[in-house]
């Protein structure tokens, strides 16, 4: 099995955070995005991983291509790095990774997260993630039959015809058939708002008679923006307490200061007259100070003093001080 994660686009609605960083890169609840999608995606196929391959940008730059390839080491995956030099769509990007494109393989964009427990068909031709959703207008969507096969995909229905949302994440049996798909749009310049579609390919697919059915998450979570990622972040700190997962590094140094869980605490941190959580993210090496934070995000080596926080988040290596409550700050700021 093969994932391949498109990720070139620099997440311009997270700025500033995403200036410095990639947003696939930034911590959810102390790991990066990308790299707590590919744990849950291992977890849902249940197969040994062969490959990741990372679709980026060039810009990105070399430190980035190392910590994606040791992503791919620790699921004990190869793995390997594509470029995608201009934003054409969601098929292009798809096929900047074409020579990885054969076997089995799962195709999943690193701007979301999920919560799912269903067993992976590997019999169909394809499964589609989907979410059900409350207004089905804003998704792309898919159609079931009596047999629970996708028979339809529409994008961004005005009319209901159906609320079960495609969240980004796709299994291909054949990825040699994938490939001679979206090369047909390619070199037929099929094209929609100027753009090659991966959903064009997909019905073109489905025309010819291969067999897609449904992979249905419990959670959906999205990280477009400063407020959905501290609120996803505070949903999966809720998710891993639950699950038991421990936390707060055995190294926090504690001086008259309070950790009200789910929190993740990362190594070296230190907290003197602070109250921390419920739902923060604090990365390594940060200080806090005289301070109360709550529901927020805040990156490596940053220190914040004399704050009462909440929905915030703060890059790394930035320094806090001030009364401001929900702030959105990038690396290396300073606001004293």
């Amino acid at each position: 099995m093969k994932i391949i994660v498109p990720m070139a686009g620099r997440g311009s609605r997270l700025r500033p955070h995403t200036l410095t960083v990639p947003k696939p890169l930034i911590p959810i609840a102390g790991k990066p995005i990308v790299h707590r999608l590919v744990e849950d995606i291992a977890g849902v196929i249940n197969q040994e991983i062969e490959e990741i391959a990372f679709i980026i940008h060039k810009d990105f730059g070399k430190q980035v291509e190392v910590e994606l390839i040791e992503i791919a080491e620790k699921l004990g995956a190869r793995g390997v790095i594509y470029y995608q030099e201009q934003p054409l769509g969601t098929a292009h990007a798809i096929m900047s990774a074409k020579e990885s494109m054969s076997g089995p393989i799962v195709v999943a964009y690193a701007d979301t997260l999920f919560r799912a427990d269903f067993t992976l068909d590997t019999e169909a031709d394809s499964v589609i993630w989907v979410k059900q959703v409350e207004d089905p207008s804003a998704f792309g969507v898919v159609q079931l039959n009596d047999k629970n096969q996708i028979v339809d995909f529409v994008e961004k229905p005005k009319e209901f015809v159906s609320d079960l949302a495609i969240i980004g994440i796709y299994y291909f049996k054949s990825g040699e058939t994938l490939r001679s798909e979206l090369q047909y749009l390619l070199d037929n310049n099929v094209v929609k708002g100027g753009e090659y579609q991966l959903t064009d390919g997909l019905e073109n697919m489905k025309e010819k008679g291969l067999k897609f059915v449904p992979g249905k998450v419990d959670e959906w979570m999205d990280c477009g923006n400063k407020n959905v990622t501290v609120e996803t972040n505070s949903r999966m700190l809720g998710f891993l307490h639950n699950d038991g997962e421990h936390l707060v590094d055995y190294d926090v140094k504690l001086e008259n200061s309070t950790i009200i869980p789910p929190c993740y605490i990362g190594k070296d941190v230190i907290l003197i007259n602070a109250t921390v959580g419920p739902n923060v993210s604090l990365g390594k090496g940060s200080h806090v100070v005289d301070s109360a934070i709550k529901n927020s995000l805040i990156q490596n080596h940053s220190h914040i003093k004399n704050a009462k926080l909440d929905n915030a988040m703060i890059g790394n290596h930035a320094s806090f001080d001030g009364n401001f409550t929900s702030i959105s700050i990038g690396d290396y700021s300073v606001l004293e």
